[in-house]
């Protein structure tokens, strides 16, 4: 299968040429790269959020694998979705699926399921691409598109994911994609975000899902993000740091309706 771009031309130019003049705005100059487990990153249109992201892929470097896991906004497809084959189609050019890995995680729990349905119009996944094929021409992708579920089932799609990086024994970049609080004040949003981002901090996954739920926080990726920690902390996590916080305020003056954005790094 390809996939279309869904989201090119409205969250990022359409054009190749100019979307690279358009990540070059959005990343910070002499930054040291190192390798890490994984990040958070958000997935708003890159004038709001390009800034955010740009700093987290600035200072990472990207192996051969990358897990993408992202939040259905659609609501199309099954519950815990991974595209298992096909080449994604993008402005830097195509990028193909690691299927043995994709195949292996379905293969580990039956709550994961091999779907391309929730990928087709999906946005969270697709906004990272550019900045990752900035950085890297040649890497596979697995896919993994998640509705909002219970922590234990975050639990069994970490341990799945696991299983199959265990199994492909090569280096994985793990990136959950994630907005932070949606259409509150710039002040509300920082002080709630603040909880959250607290918890990521700790590498503490269930805290970050009860802090969520028990303070309402409209963050889309809570779950992305907790899987991640999760097989993060397996994989020998020790230390995690935010790399930028804004709101959307900040870009274009609405302080009092504005979506949050948290680049974070896990290693």
């Amino acid at each position: 299968m390809n996939r279309t771009p869904a989201v090119s031309g409205k969250f990022y130019p359409a054009d190749r040429d100019e979307l690279l003049d358009e990540i070059r705005k959005h990343i910070p100059k002499n930054t040291e790269k190192k390798p890490v487990i994984g990040i958070v990153s958000p997935h708003a249109g890159f004038m709001y959020s390009g800034d955010t992201a740009g700093a987290v892929y600035s200072r990472i470097e990207i192996p051969e694998t990358v897990i993408l896991i992202g939040p259905n906004h659609t609501g199309d497809g099954k519950p815990i979705s991974v595209m298992t084959e096909g080449v994604w189609s993008m402005p830097q050019g195509d990028l193909s699926i690691d299927t043995e890995l994709a195949e292996s995680i379905c293969s580990a729990s039956p709550i994961v399921h091999a779907d391309s349905q929730a990928h087709r119009y999906e946005h969270s996944l697709e906004t990272q691409l550019p900045f990752l094929q900035y950085y890297r021409k040649e890497f596979k992708i697995v896919p993994i598109c998640m509705m909002r579920t219970r922590f234990i089932d975050c639990r069994k799609v970490s341990r799945a994911i696991l299983t199959g990086v265990q199994q492909i024994k090569r280096p994985v970049l793990l990136i959950a994609s994630s907005d932070m609080t949606h259409y509150e004040s710039h002040d509300s949003a920082m002080k709630k975000d603040k909880k959250a981002i607290d918890q990521i901090l700790d590498r503490d996954a269930e805290g970050l899902y009860k802090t969520v739920e028990k303070n309402h926080i409209s963050m889309c990726g809570m779950n992305p993000v907790a899987v991640m920690l999760l097989c993060a902390n397996e994989m020998g996590a020790r230390r995690s740091e935010l790399v930028k916080y804004m709101t959307s305020g900040e870009v274009n003056g609405d302080r009092n309706h504005v979506v949050a954005y948290a680049g974070m790094i896990v290693e």
